[in-house]
Formats: C-alpha cells, sequence, structure tokens
C-alpha cells in the first residue's frame, strides 16, 4: 500500500518539570527517483504525496524537458507500483526530452548548480521575465498572512516546508507541503505545468524558508516574476533575480519585508522609498 504522509511514533514529553510518554505524528521522508523517458534524472528527499507534480516541477524547473510537451507521468519499477513504495516516476515526453545526465547522489536543499557562470547560462536559455504583473504590498502580506491556515500538514507536525501561487489580490492558488522547500516549489510548478495553466506573469510564487538560488532558478524557469520568502535570500539568489528582471523580498512577516530587487506597489498611505526619492528630486 502507498505510505502515508505521517507516521505515529511514541515520546517522552517534558512538560511541568514532569515526564510523561505519549504518542506524536512526525512526516514521512522518503526517496523519490525522477527519471525523464526512463532515464535517471536524480533522486530527492520528499514527503510522499503530489509526487508526479514533484517529478514534473523538477524537470521543468532544471530545463530538462527542452521545450518539449510532458505527455504523462506514472510510477514505473520492474514490477507493480507498490513493490517499489511508490518510490520511482517516471515524466514521459515520448522521447522528445533531450537525454538527461543525472545528478550523482541524493538531491537536497542544498544542491543545485550554482555561480554566476550558471546564471549566464540561464539568462541566455531563458531571458529575462517580460510583461509580469507588479504586485501590491497589501497583495503579499494578505498571501502571506493567509498560507499558515491552509498547512494542514505543518498544523499536526511542525515538520513542514509551504510553497504557494497567489495573484494580485493576496488570493492563495495553490498551495503544496514538503519536508524540503525545493520540493515543495516543484509540486506548484509542476501542479501549474499538469494544468496548462499561462497565467505565471500575474502569479507570484511564496516560499515558507530562506530565498536560496535555487528557489529563483525554478521561479524563473517557471516565469513567475515575483518571489517572496519568509527569510532572507542569499546573495546569489539576489544576483539570479536581477538577471531574470525579478522582484525578490524577504523576511516577509506580519505587515514587514524587505525588497532586495525589483519592485512592489506601495501599501495605502505608504509611499515606496525609491519613489520617494524620485518625487524629491522633481522637486
Amino acid at each position: 500500500m502507498r505510505r502515508g504522509r505521517t507516521a505515529r511514533v511514541l515520546v517522552d514529553r517534558l512538560r511541568g518539570g514532569e515526564w510523561g510518554r505519549s504518542p506524536d505524528e512526525v512526516v514521512v521522508e522518503e526517496p523519490l527517483e525522477i527519471r525523464l523517458d526512463g532515464h535517471l534524472v536524480a533522486t530527492t528527499m520528499r514527503t510522499p504525496g503530489h509526487d508526479y507534480e514533484l517529478a514534473v516541477g523538477f524537470c521543468a524547473g532544471d530545463g530538462l524537458l527542452g521545450g518539449a510537451a510532458v505527455t504523462g507521468v506514472r510510477y514505473c519499477g520492474e514490477g507493480p507500483a507498490a513493490e517499489f513504495e511508490y518510490n520511482v516516476v517516471t515524466v514521459e515526453t515520448g522521447g522528445m526530452a533531450p537525454v538527461p545526465t543525472p545528478r550523482l547522489g541524493n538531491v537536497s536543499a542544498a544542491c543545485g548548480i550554482c555561480g554566476s557562470t550558471t546564471i549566464v547560462d540561464m539568462a541566455a536559455r531563458l531571458g529575462p521575465i517580460l510583461g509580469t504583473s507588479r504586485f501590491s504590498v497589501d497583495a503579499v502580506t494578505t498571501a502571506v498572512a493567509a498560507v499558515p491556515a491552509t498547512q494542514e500538514m505543518f498544523g499536526r507536525t511542525g515538520g513542514l516546508h509551504a510553497a504557494a501561487t497567489f495573484d494580485a489580490s493576496g488570493r492563495i492558488d495553490i498551495v503544496r507541503e514538503d519536508i524540503g522547500r525545493h520540493n515543495a516549489v516543484d509540486k506548484v510548478i509542476g501542479r501549474r505545468l499538469l494544468d496548462g495553466r499561462d497565467d505565471s506573469g500575474h502569479t507570484a510564487l511564496f516560499v515558507s524558508g530562506r530565498a536560496s538560488f535555487e528557489m529563483v532558478q525554478k521561479a524563473w524557469a517557471a516565469g513567475i516574476g515575483t518571489l517572496v520568502a519568509v527569510s532572507a535570500p542569499s546573495s546569489l539568489a539576489i544576483e539570479a533575480a536581477r538577471a531574470a528582471s525579478m522582484t525578490l523580498a524577504g523576511f516577509a512577516r506580519g505587515d514587514e519585508l524587505n525588497v532586495y530587487c525589483g519592485s512592489l506597489q506601495p501599501a495605502t498611505n505608504h509611499a515606496h522609498p525609491s519613489e520617494a526619492a524620485d518625487a524629491a528630486t522633481r522637486s
């Protein structure tokens, strides 16, 4: 049978100076082997669930599809999927995608091919993101405040990251959770790709952790021009976001946030500092 996304364990709890033993619910972490037209791509540690979305999002975010359309996704192996605990997935393009070079070892939140050379290569392959909506501070704060209520698994375990897309009004569209931040993003992007969505230019991406280079890379490949993170970005993430003509915001908590590149429309009765400076110059 398919594994659940959580497991029950017994823990020793210290409460009010007294020890007791009681059950707890923890998130499941298992490997998922991703293949493209049967060719090994990578093995990533993930929380089971939405595996097809994760595999498609991973291939799209890493530029492995080469413009080929996804014609199918399935669990695979040498026998029934249950014998492999549903931990092997292949994305199918009918052989139209280039044969991938497999990554060695497990993919984790620290993985990714980074560096300025990679940014130059991505800029040549993807080009800057043009014609995207400029999101307002109000929309961002509305979305950030709404995400926790949608994190059903986090509420039960406290052990998952979330990624979500939202529109210009701050309305949450798709939310996915996973033990890995990058997996949560792949699941969101994979869902959008499988649904044939073409509104990336009017969509923003929220991530519950830090804004790493890999988060920017995935948003860039998906054509999403605004990335909002709860924690800080890295210097390379900022460099990549600038190359992509993206808006990158971090430390989005309550009614506070930092904008590291690009811009947001000011909140009601609050002028953006760069706009205030422009007004002062004109006067």
